[in-house]
Formats: C-alpha cells, sequence, structure tokens
C-alpha cells in the first residue's frame, strides 16, 4: 500500500477458473504464474494465450494482474526469459513478481516500464533490505517475509516510498519465508525452482513420538 493508505485485496489464481473466481469475488488484483518460471511448478498454470486473456480481462474491469517469475533462474534460462515476457508486456502485464536479482536486473534493462515486485522469498525481514532494494532503483513493491510481526512491517512503511504486500492467510514455511532447502536435499525437489514436495507437513518419529514436528499453523488473519 502507498503512503496514502489505499489498501489493495490480490489473490492468488493457480488456474483460470482460479482468476475468474477472483475477479468475480472482488480482488483488485490477481497473481499467477504462466508455464515457465513460477513457483508453483505443479499447479494447472496459465498457458500463453490464458495469460494474455487474463490481463485483457482484468483490465476491461479496472483490476490488475501480476505474474510471477519468482524462482531462480539457470544461466541459460536467462536468454529465454525475453521471448517469454515481451508480449505479456505488449499487452499491458502490471508487474512482474521476481525473486532472482538476475532476473531483476534483466526485467529492469530490458523493460524498463515495468513494475517489479520484490518476492517474499527474496526474504526481505526488515527495513535495510527493503530500502536496499529502493536504492537499485528497480523495485515498485516489497513483499516482506511472513514471519514479519507488524511493527516490523511498519517500519518498512515508514521509511521507504515502496508498496508493501503482505500475505494474511495461507501456507506458512518452517524456514524463512520459503527458503528451505529440505525438499532439494531429501528428494531433488527444490522450492527454489517451485518444486517444494513439503516435508515440513509429514509426520515425523523423534523419542519414539510420531508428530507433525516441523508443521506450522497456517496463517490466517480473519481476527
Amino acid at each position: 500500500m502507498r503512503k496514502d493508505r489505499q489498501v489493495e485485496i490480490l489473490a492468488p489464481a493457480g488456474s483460470f477458473a482460479c482468476f475468474q473466481a477472483a475477479m468475480n469475488a472482488g480482488a483488485d488484483a490477481v497473481y499467477a504464474a504462466g508455464a515457465r518460471f513460477g513457483a508453483r511448478a505443479y499447479a494447472n498454470n496459465f498457458t500463453q494465450d490464458e495469460l494474455i486473456e487474463a490481463i485483457e480481462r482484468a483490465h476491461i474491469y479496472g483490476k490488475k494482474f501480476y505474474l510471477t517469475v519468482n524462482t531462480l533462474l539457470k544461466d541459460h534460462e536467462i536468454a529465454e526469459l525475453y521471448d517469454y515476457l515481451a508480449p505479456l508486456y505488449e499487452k499491458g502485464l502490471d508487474a512482474v513478481i521476481v525473486q532472482d536479482t538476475g532476473v531483476f536486473q534483466f526485467i529492469r534493462s530490458n523493460f524498463p516500464d515495468l513494475d517489479i515486485h520484490a518476492s517474499t522469498q527474496m526474504t526481505i525481514t526488515g527495513a535495510a533490505g527493503a530500502k536496499f532494494l529502493e536504492s537499485q532503483g528497480g523495485a515498485a513493491r516489497v513483499v516482506p517475509a511472513r514471519e514479519l510481526s507488524l511493527e516490523e512491517v511498519r517500519q518498512i512503511h515508514e521509511t521507504t516510498d515502496l508498496e508493501v504486500e503482505c500475505f494474511v492467510h495461507g501456507a506458512l514455511c518452517y524456514c524463512y519465508s520459503g527458503q528451505c532447502l529440505m525438499s532439494s536435499v531429501i528428494g531433488g525437489r527444490s522450492g527454489n525452482r517451485g518444486q517444494c514436495a513439503q516435508p515440513c507437513r509429514l509426520p515425523y518419529t523423534v523419542d519414539g513420538q510420531k508428530k507433525y514436528f516441523l508443521s506450522l499453523k497456517d496463517i490466517c488473519t480473519l481476527n
């Protein structure tokens, strides 16, 4: 939210049907992944044609559409990013949500008018990190680590001119905002590549007791 305290209700969409439901429910904006580079590799993600249709439909209703490019890219994938983003940029894509600093710089250089939102997986845990992003001249919005207190979020808001986006519902990782490598080590499925198998959700046996030792309560701020 900006300094004028304008609030945007943003919803995730794992499929085009979810996008339509979010629009119908009154969301101000939706974020979703395409066929590549998104942190939900196993979701029913949007095709390129669906992304273009979603951008156009959102704009008809005065809403916004954000694309997740929030995984760490391999070197050869960076070269493929331009052709992936260009058609969406031309259709008026409102912003890209980014984790990889290389992707951040690539988008700033090649799509200078496209807003960049710093993903929660950038692990911005305080005002100093947010101010650094702001000083790089690229980020329009920061999505802080989900573990922060309201006071820590308030400090980011008060000491920068960045928009601040916070998760208010959904899964909470055991480690800092998705930075855990447990899935990668155990099963070769990296959360930083959108493939987390959520091993923290499984039961483990310790001293003869089988419990969900690593599974945290989900975020729910309805109260």
